[in-house]
């Protein structure tokens, strides 16, 4: 009988066998879904979602974890775990400020962030852990807190300016079409307008083109 690593007859050495257990085919069926990117707006909430995939029936032993990294680098940090009921952080910046809004029996392992600031920049980590299922893929969400747009002083500038001019353009437009019908029935009648009345209405039409094209009248 040939011993395993002799050699054969041929002069190659026989490999090792090595046995693979079943279990570890199942360990690895568990799959996690989560946003590569969110935006945040500054002291608004803000959703991170995360989702699994586990071959083995949910139990009270699965457990959550969100870790959570600084944009400047660093240690990972807990921030929040849960097995069966939530359990928040009770120390550091993100104290009393994460909230559970998953559904685990619908594979949803999902948080809230309250009143987000700036230096909560950073990656999140969504780790699910099923028992037998305990390997899993490691997807990150890179949070990205903004400050909400505000009109700058020159766009408000603009704004106060252009609005009366349009405002005087309808105004003018309502005026003349007035005229207009008013002088369209006087000339069904023979109607002869006056040179007041002329004067008047090209008066208007200054108005109107120099609100049109810059110009400023004499």
């Amino acid at each position: 009988m040939r011993r395993r690593g002799a050699a054969g007859p041929g002069g190659n050495e026989s490999l090792p066998f090595v046995s693979v257990p079943s279990g570890v085919c199942n360990a690895l069926s568990l799959d996690i879904k989560a946003s590569p990117k969110v935006r945040a707006f500054v002291g608004e909430q803000v959703l991170l979602k995360c989702s699994f995939k586990s071959s083995s029936p949910i139990t009270e032993n699965l457990l959550v974890d969100w870790t959570y990294r600084p944009l400047s680098g660093g240690q990972m940090e807990t921030v929040f775990h849960y097995q069966s009921i939530p359990h928040p952080t009770t120390a550091g910046k993100f104290k009393d400020r994460i909230s559970w809004a998953g559904n685990v029996a619908n594979g949803d392992a999902s948080i809230i962030i309250q009143n987000p600031v700036f230096s909560d920049n950073g990656t999140f980590i969504c780790s699910v852990k099923n028992p037998p299922d305990v390997y899993h893929n490691i997807p990150q969400t890179v949070l990205v807190v903004t400050e909400r747009g505000k009109l700058t002083s020159a766009a408000l500038l603009s704004i106060l300016v252009f609005l009366p001019s349009v405002l005087v353009v309808i105004l003018l437009l309502v005026r003349m079409g007035r005229k207009f019908r008013v002088l369209k029935e006087k000339g069904k009648c023979g109607y002869k307008k006056s040179s007041i009345e002329v004067s008047d209405e090209m008066f208007c039409m200054c108005e109107l083109c120099v609100l049109r094209f810059g110009l400023k009248s004499p």
